[in-house]
C-alpha cells in the first residue's frame, strides 16, 4: 500500500523502520493532536531492539506537559475490528497496570499516552546486568520482584479462569500475535502471513553454508547432540492447526495481558524492593486462551536472552555456533544458554504461574492431551514470527544478524517448538516441571 494511503499508525511505523525518524515524529504529532486535542510542541521517536511491531517515544506539549507514547501496529490490520488497550480490564482483575492519560482505540489510530515516568523498563535493567554495565548484585531485587509479580499473576489467572465460547475466544486480539501472523489473510487455514513475507523464496546464509529456504526448512535438526522430531516446515504447518482460535476454545480462558515482555514492564519504587507494573496492553483480553496467556512472557523474557533476538550484534562473537549438513540433516553446535538471571525468571514463571494453571486445568477437565504440543508451537512462533530471523545479507536489513546468529535463532526456535527424539533440553525440562 502506498505510504500516503496508510493510516497514521502504520505510516509512522513504516517511516521509523526506514530510519526517517523526523517524518515519523511529525505523523505521531498529528495523530496525538487529532485524538487528544493537545497542543503538541515536540515529539521524539525512540529506536530500540524491543520495538519490533510497535513505536514509542516522548511527547511534549506547549503547556509543559510531558508524556510517553506507545502504539502497536500489525501489517494489514486496517481492516480489523479488534479493541485495543484494555488497561481497565486488567486493573479490575487485580493486575498491576499503568493507566494511560489518553487512549485511542481506533484501528490505524491506536495510541497510548502515559504521564512521563522516571522509572526504567525491566528490559533495560536486565540488559545492563547481562552486558556487565551494572553489578550482578542488581539482579537479586529484580528476581525477587519478578517472583512477587508471578505469584500475583498465578493467583489472578486462577481467579479469572473460566469456560468461554468459541466466538468469545476467536474475538480476542491475542491471536494477532500467533495465528494471524501464520496464515494467509484470505484463507485462515492456509500457511502464509509472515512465513511467506519473511522466508519463502529467500536464501538462508549460515556459517559456511547457503541454502534456499525451501531446502533449509525441510531439514531435520540435531542440536548439541540432540535429535529433534520436526523440520521448520513441519512446525509452521502444524502451528496453523494447533493455534487456530477454534482449536484453543475448549481449553479454558483467562483475563491476561498476553504480551507482557519486559519492555512492557516498569520497575517502580524502592530499588531494593521494586514493584513491577505492566503497560501497553495491546493484546489484553477477558477470554484469552489459558495456554497462550503467558507464552510471550515465557519466551521473550527468558529464551530470547541474552542478546540473540533483540540485540544480535551483541550476541555475535559471544557464542560459538557451527553447522554441518549431511543430506537433509543439520547438525548444529552452540554454547548459548539463558544464564543465571533468565533461569531464575524461568523457575519463577513455572513455579508460580504455569504449574498451578495446568494443575487446575487438569482438575477441571480442560487440559488437552496434547498441551505440550500447543505450548511448544506457540513458543516456536514467538521468535520466528516477531521478526525475520535470517541474516542481514538475506533480508537487506541491517540488524547485526550474522549467519551465526541467524543459525542460533533458528536452533533456539526448534528447541522451543519440537520434542527431542531422545534425551532432553531446557524446554523439555521446563514442560516436565510444569506437568500436573
Amino acid at each position: 500500500m502506498p505510504e500516503t494511503a496508510l493510516p497514521p499508525a502504520a505510516r509512522a511505523r513504516r517511516l521509523a523502520a526506514e530510519g526517517r525518524l523526523d517524518e515519523a515524529a511529525a505523523v505521531v504529532a498529528g495523530l496525538v493532536r487529532d485524538v487528544t486535542g493537545l497542543d503538541v510542541a515536540g515529539v521524539s521517536v525512540n529506536r530500540d531492539g524491543y520495538s519490533l511491531n510497535s513505536l514509542n517515544g516522548l511527547v511534549d506539549t506547549a503547556d509543559g506537559g510531558a508524556f510517553f507514547f506507545k502504539f502497536h501496529q500489525e501489517e494489514g490490520e486496517e481492516g480489523s475490528v479488534a479493541e485495543y488497550y484494555r488497561a481497565e480490564l486488567l486493573e479490575q482483575a487485580g493486575f498491576p497496570v499503568d493507566r494511560p492519560a489518553y487512549v485511542s482505540h481506533a484501528v490505524g489510530r491506536q495510541i497510548l499516552l502515559y504521564p512521563r515516568r522516571r522509572d526504567a523498563r525491566l528490559a533495560d535493567l536486565c540488559l545492563a546486568i547481562e552486558r556487565g554495565d551494572a553489578a550482578i548484585d542488581g539482579a537479586a531485587p529484580l528476581i525477587a520482584a519478578q517472583a512477587r509479580l508471578d505469584r500475583l499473576i498465578g493467583d489472578r489467572t486462577l481467579a479469572t479462569l473460566h469456560d468461554a465460547s468459541a466466538a468469545e475466544v476467536a474475538a480476542e486480539p491475542i491471536h494477532g500475535l500467533f495465528h494471524s501472523r501464520l496464515v494467509d489473510r484470505q484463507r485462515a487455514d492456509r500457511l502464509g502471513g509472515r512465513v511467506a513475507r519473511f522466508y519463502r523464496g529467500r536464501t538462508v546464509t549460515l556459517p559456511g553454508l547457503a541454502l534456499p529456504w525451501e531446502a533449509f526448512a525441510g531439514c531435520r535438526w540435531v542440536i548439541n547432540g540432540t535429535a529433534y522430531a520436526d523440520t521448520l516446515t513441519d512446525l509452521f504447518a502444524d502451528s496453523v492447526a494447533a493455534l487456530a482460535p477454534a482449536a484453543l476454545a475448549g481449553h479454558g480462558a483467562v483475563t491476561a495481558h498476553g504480551d507482557a515482555h519486559n519492555a512492557n514492564v516498569w520497575v517502580e519504587g524502592d530499588p531494593a524492593a521494586p514493584r513491577l507494573v505492566w503497560f501497553d496492553p495491546a493484546f489484553a483480553g477477558a477470554h484469552v486462551p489459558a495456554l497462550l496467556a503467558e507464552i510471550k512472557a515465557t519466551f521473550h523474557n527468558i529464551l530470547a536472552h541474552p542478546f540473540w533476538l533483540y540485540h544480535p550484534a551483541l550476541a555475535d562473537g559471544r557464542y560459538r555456533v557451527a553447522v554441518r549438513r549431511t543430506g537433509d540433516v543439520l547438525e548444529v553446535t552452540h554454547d548459548w544458554e539463558p544464564g543465571t538471571l533468565r533461569y531464575a525468571f524461568l523457575d519463577s514463571k513455572v513455579r508460580h504461574v504455569w504449574r498451578p494453571l495446568l494443575i487446575e486445568l487438569a482438575r477441571r477437565g480442560r487440559l488437552p492431551a496434547d498441551w505440550r504440543r500447543v505450548v511448544r508451537r506457540a513458543l516456536f512462533c514467538c521468535p520466528t514470527l516477531v521478526m525475520n530471523l535470517l541474516a542481514d545479507a538475506d533480508t537487506g536489513v541491517d540488524t547485526g544478524r550474522t549467519p551465526a546468529i541467524a543459525l542460533l535463532g533458528f536452533a533456539v526456535a526448534v528447541t522451543a517448538g519440537s520434542e527431542p527424539q531422545s534425551g532432553g533440553d531446557i524446554v523439555s525440562r521446563m514442560l516436565d516441571t510444569m506437568a500436573p
